[in-house]
């Protein structure tokens, strides 16, 4: 199964966040990422669990 895989500038557009916030909430590991280089990726599960438990905190 092929998951997409998002980059930061991804990230940023899809939860209409800045670049800064975006690097906190991998930096907080509130959002689950990895590195392959110096680059980090999000799957696209990550980024489905954070919105859940964000919804769920009623944040």
């Amino acid at each position: 199964m092929d998951e997409k895989i998002l980059t930061i500038d991804e990230l940023q557009d899809r939860l209409r966040i800045g670049r800064n916030q975006a690097y906190k909430l991998v930096a907080e590991k509130k959002i689950k990422a990895f590195r392959t280089g110096k680059r980090w990726k999000i799957t696209e599960a990550a980024l489905n669990e954070y919105i859940r438990k964000s919804e769920e905190s009623g944040k």
